[in-house]
């Protein structure tokens, strides 16, 4: 019974992970294409940071795969 909840909460990790890897990814490419804009930062300010978001969760992602 102890194997199968900690499979189980295992799995409930992954998804959390996946559902916020997507929504960064999501969130990122949005400011990126002026979709998701910030109303007091100039354009080129929200495209940089849609940017880094994108960056920066791709190599967290690469770090979470080597790290296994």
């Amino acid at each position: 019974m102890a194997k199968r909840k900690l499979a189980f909460k295992k799995l409930l990790n992954f998804f959390a992970w996946l559902t916020g890897v997507l929504v960064s990814l999501t969130v990122g490419f949005a400011m990126i294409d002026k979709v998701l804009t910030v109303g007091w930062m100039p354009l080129i300010v929200t495209q940089v940071a849609g940017w880094i978001i994108v960056i920066s969760t791709l190599l967290g992602v690469l770090m979470a795969i080597f790290n296994k």
